[in-house]
């Protein structure tokens, strides 16, 4: 046996190597009343405490003993609650493809520089081309038609930079793949610090507001665009496990087990970019989470076959999701944090964590 033949053996066990059946079901159970607490929680814990078996009545269509909980459930919390929910699934989803595809540990959601051509949409709208009603109600705080016109905006210029990735999918290798999203997100944000310098106070304000992100903008009506795309790209990525499982041998390996790469590379970035797209223009730019949920998953399962972690990473992503934005409402107090400060202070320890600890990082990425 060759050493080529050797080692691509042993990174075929070491991606085959799966936990034991009755173990990885005792997880996903775990995880699964884990992510069903934490939802209830996040409906249940604001600046109005709701009691949970009023939550539960409520959801089952039961009469609250306030009627002022209904509608705090019904109009605020549970459209807050489904979109943190899909948006750490997508999130998580999105970041452990971009790590799988570009064999980077630190590649994230937004390595494609999707979240800057958002950023552009909104700058344009909220900075450059907002005036007369909609300019007003921006500035009044993101209201229904102001919000409507940042989500629209955000998503254009997430569309322009995904059509832009996908077609340069198709004529370039993936390390220049990387280095140019890389390049078309820096020259875009420079493109908003322009903006941005030449705006008044007031809606540069509204921008930055913006950026802080936030699950609770999303209205009933958005839900029902928010939620086709979410589940739509969280499905693409189910069909995309044996491409990522090859992609962990590399490339030319992956090609000799007979995958078409351009092609898988080409679905794994129409999964991300969607995901990472429509999460961006319904909540903005939610930090961290694309690229710790990937790191937190493989280090506490111990499993780097994408069988096991796809699964494992759509459900704590959504955990992680709703306790941030738990922590951000700032429980029992009329104040709200910005829920991307929150994801950092969670996210940097997990990837700080995940780089200390004793080989996590190499069984994961080795060549």
């Amino acid at each position: 046996m060759t050493a080529n033949s050797a080692t691509m053996s042993e990174m075929r066990e070491r991606v085959a190597v799966r936990p034991r059946t009755g173990l990885r079901r005792g997880l996903f159970l775990v995880l699964l009343s884990v992510l069903i607490l934490a939802f209830l929680t996040s409906l249940s814990v604001g600046s109005v405490n709701i009691p949970l078996s009023q939550v539960a009545r409520i959801l089952l269509g039961g009469q609250a003993e306030r009627a002022s909980w209904d509608s705090i459930i019904w109009l605020f919390r549970l459209p807050k609650a489904i979109t943190a929910l899909l948006a750490g699934a997508a999130l998580g989803i999105a970041g452990l493809q971009m790590q799988t595809l570009f064999r980077n540990p630190l590649a994230d959601p937004y390595i494609l520089g999707i979240s800057s051509g958002a950023s552009l949409g909104v700058a344009l709208v909220v900075l450059g081309f907002a005036g007369g009603h909609v300019g007003s109600t921006l500035l009044e705080g993101l209201g229904l038609a102001g919000n409507i016109s940042v989500v629209a905006a955000a998503s254009l210029g997430s569309a322009l930079v995904i059509l832009i990735v996908m077609a340069a999918s198709q004529r370039v290798r993936t390390m220049t793949l990387l280095i140019l999203g890389l390049m078309l997100g820096y020259a875009v944000s420079g493109l908003v610090t322009i903006l941005l310098h030449f705006s008044v106070a007031e809606r540069v304000q509204v921008y930055v507001a913006w950026t802080f992100g936030s699950f609770a903008g999303v209205t009933w009506s958005e839900l029902w665009v928010f939620i086709p795309a979410a589940l739509g790209a969280l499905l693409i990525s189910g069909l995309l496990i044996k491409p990522l499982n090859a992609l962990l041998l590399g490339e030319v390996y992956a090609q000799s087990l007979g995958l078409n790469v351009k092609q898988a590379r080409f679905w794994i970035i129409v999964s991300a970019s969607i995901s990472t797209g429509v999460v961006t223009a319904f909540c903005g730019p939610i930090g961290f989470l694309g690229v710790a949920i990937p790191h937190l998953c493989r280090h506490l399962f111990g499993v780097s076959d994408h069988r096991d972690l796809v699964p494992m990473v759509v459900i704590v992503g959504s955990i992680v999701a709703l306790l941030a934005d738990l922590i951000a409402q700032v429980p029992g107090s009329q104040l709200t944090l910005p829920l991307n400060a929150i994801t950092g202070l969670i996210g940097a320890p997990v990837v700080v964590w995940a780089i200390l600890s004793r080989g996590s990082l190499r069984r994961a990425f080795e060549l």
